[in-house]
């Protein structure tokens, strides 16, 4: 997990008094919020603006490490994790 990431995040919550509000349950909301977004760039074409998926694709990863962050998950393992079961799931025989 990238550690600097994670730390940068903590700072800019406590800097801001936003911690209080970073709760599991909020953390996914903000997460679906900026996925419809991110999806916004995607509503009429296929051929987005790439600097505006940039931004509403980072603000759905801010949201993601913060919900993993506040509820005490190591991202890279448990991606680590779902990439198992899927090839296990997924695999070509």
């Amino acid at each position: 997990m990238n550690l600097e990431i994670i730390d940068e995040l903590r700072k800019m919550r406590e800097a801001c008094g936003w911690t209080p509000y970073h709760t599991p349950e909020n953390c996914a909301k903000s997460i679906t919020i900026e996925a419809a977004e991110l999806l916004e760039h995607f509503q009429w074409s296929d051929e987005a603006d790439v600097e505006g998926v940039k931004e509403e694709l980072a603000d759905v990863l801010i949201y993601a490490y913060n919900l993993a962050d506040v509820m005490e998950l190591d991202v890279d393992e448990i991606v680590k994790n779902k990439l198992k079961k899927n090839w296990e799931r997924f695999a070509v025989k």
